[in-house]
């Protein structure tokens, strides 16, 4: 109560005795002023302006993150364990050599006769050597013993209000130091409040501090383990100092909300700040993901690092990446063979992938040359149409299975600990599913509409891809949405002889659709129900699409902006209610200051028809 009441006696400019009256008071209506807003082990006082910016809807974004970090912190204590065990054979090896190089010629001094020049070598070599060899990996494994592995230093660098940072270092077990930043004034007031009114593990592990976050993140190059990045709209102002900032192994968490940039509404922004040209199609969310990482990975090779995904997903109104940084520069010659460009038909849903490098082996030797290209011909070989070119995309897994069944095992077993847990437990079993090495994604839907037939069910087409010799899984992005290494050639087939059993109406023969069916199906499909065409989610009715958990679930109004009538349909009427009643409350706190009479009460006095 004492660090609340003082820090609103700085925040209204009051002097040092001023501060000392309102101490002394010591009542509970110091607090009177502010909402307290809980969030997992976490609070935070919010004012009714909108000084700080806070989100609710970004519940899930940072339950996620700490299911992350609890699984970068087991392990990375693994692959210390891992190192340390093999320093430790290392160093066994080392000796066991040096020791059998010592016992050999004290052997042949007492029974071979051999010249007294080779004697002499020898003693030479067994006094000086084996001791030295294998002191210093002793040192070593000395240096960095097995209890010396520091708990990971955070790095939040756009905290506003210090939730986020105050969730790392209340609930995440074995987490280092916190810093949050922020380049406003206001908000690191907040933030410190926070900390300080959430007790004395917030104080010790938290700190916040005014700066701005790239020149921070240049200057204090691979010192943290964790970064992350939020930004209210386009994080990639923040990549090129924040992949400098972030210690080998460590882990990058960004956000963008940015998502009609990146989906493809402004094709030339996406390409001015991402580098890559983005395409509108159904799986334009998926492509908005693989536009994130590539944009990382760039950032990362100026610097002959490179990026490892190892959890990627795109969840209400944003996409967030959580990948490990490594520096090599011989790993980061492979990074052509993870990006591609993309090819859409115009006309129909086919598209397809241009890898921009490739390897040829000799012997023991690899050679990086360009991608052989092109892959597709002027014109759509399905219906004829032109093509957009799109990218290029992160064309690698965006995920590392192992990490995300550890999550999920982790998540379940501490459900309550988790504020939305219904919602990241169903986004994590998505995307354990999913197929890895296959970017991007089919619409059904989609190619009904092209083909203008009546649908399949999912089952009926997963079944005859499945029955066809190819894999086929769902997608987190889109419910709809059917991830498949099967050629778009092979998918047009399995349509056609669909459309035969359920006939269309005559279309103009100039339609993409028209042109597809009017070519004769090469394979036979079988729509004979296959037993892996359910995933393990879907057999057992595990929910894995769930709805918004209220109205107005979405990103709100940036920091400082005034709340209108025009945000009732985005923030509700309670938030322009509350926002109208905090004014008038203000208004009169002024008046009665200044020694005044309320408004409503001096229209009453100076009314002539109240006198009679």
């Amino acid at each position: 109560m004492y660090y609340v009441r003082k820090e609103m006696g700085d925040d209204n400019g009051k002097t040092r005795e001023e501060e000392k009256q309102q101490e002394n008071k010591a009542t509970p209506s110091d607090i009177s002023d502010y909402k307290i807003i809980k969030e997992g082990e976490a609070e935070i006082l919010m004012i009714a302006k909108n000084e700080v910016f806070y989100n609710k809807a970004q519940v899930n974004n940072r339950d996620i993150s700490i299911a992350v970090l609890r699984t970068f912190i087991s392990k990375r204590k693994e692959e210390h364990e891992t190192m340390l065990s093999r320093r430790t054979k290392a160093v066994q090896k080392v000796s066991n050599d040096g020791a059998s190089k010592l016992e050999a010629p004290i052997e042949s001094n007492k029974g071979n006769d051999k010249s007294n020049g080779e004697c002499e070598e020898l003693e030479e070599t067994s006094l000086d050597e084996p001791c030295s060899i294998p002191e210093e990996p002793v040192k070593i494994l000395e240096g960095k013993g097995r209890g010396e592995l520091k708990p990971p230093r955070v790095l939040e660098a756009l905290s506003a209000s210090g939730l986020r940072a105050l969730r790392y270092a209340r609930e995440i077990e074995g987490i280092g130091q916190v810093v949050a930043l922020d380049n406003d004034k206001v908000s690191v007031e907040a933030c410190r409040r926070n900390i300080k009114f959430n007790g004395s593990v917030a104080c010790a592990k938290v700190e916040s501090h005014l700066a701005d976050a790239r020149v921070y993140m240049l200057t204090h190059p691979k010192e943290f383990d964790v970064v992350d990045l939020d930004p209210y709209g386009s994080p990639s102002a923040f990549l090129d100092s924040a992949v400098q900032s972030v210690a080998d192994g460590g882990m990058l968490l960004c956000t963008a909300t940015d998502m009609a940039v990146l989906c493809g509404g402004n094709g030339e922004v996406c390409y001015s700040k991402y580098g890559s040209y983005p395409l509108r199609g159904k799986y334009c969310h998926e492509m908005a993901l693989r536009i994130l990482l590539a944009c990382i990975e760039s950032h990362a090779n100026r610097y002959k690092r490179y990026i490892v995904p190892v959890l990627s997903v795109q969840m209400d109104f944003y996409v967030r990446v959580f990948v490990r940084i490594y520096t090599s520069a011989s790993a980061m010659k492979n990074t052509p063979l993870k990006l591609s460009y993309v090819y859409q038909c115009t006309g129909c849903d086919s598209f397809h992938l241009q890898p921009l490098g490739r390897t040829v082996s000799k012997n023991n030797s690899v050679r990086y040359l360009p991608g052989f290209g092109p892959v597709v011909s002027q014109d759509c070989s399905d219906c004829g149409k032109k093509y957009n070119m799109g990218g290029p995309i992160w064309s690698a897994p965006i995920h590392d299975q192992e990490w995300v069944t550890s999550m999920l095992a982790d998540v379940k077993s501490m459900k309550d600990q988790y504020p939305a847990y219904d919602r990241i437990s169903a986004v994590l079993t998505t995307v354990s599913e999913e197929l890895l090495d296959v970017p991007l994604f089919l619409s059904l839907h989609n190619l009904c509409s092209t083909l203008k037939c009546t649908s399949p069910s999912a089952v009926i087409f997963r079944s005859a891809v499945i029955n066809a010799g190819f894999r086929i899984s769902g997608t987190h992005v889109n419910p709809l949405g059917l991830k498949s290494d099967a050629p778009m050639d092979v998918i047009w087939d399995i349509m056609r002889c669909w459309v035969k059993n359920h006939p269309v109406k005559a279309q103009p023969p100039d339609l993409a659709g028209s042109v597809i069916l009017a070519k004769e199906p090469v394979l036979q499909a079988n729509f004979a129900r296959a037993v892996a065409s359910l995933s393990k989610a879907q057999a057992k009715k595990v929910a894995r699409f769930l709805p918004n958990p209220e109205r107005h679930w979405g990103p709100k109004l940036r920091a400082g902006r005034q709340i209108t009538s025009k945000h009732v349909s985005l923030l509700g009427p309670q938030a322009l209610n509350g926002m109208n009643n905090h004014k008038a409350e203000e208004e009169k706190e002024e008046q009665e200051q200044e020694g005044n009479e309320p408004q409503a009460k001096r229209k009453k006095t100076e009314d002539p028809n109240s006198l009679s």
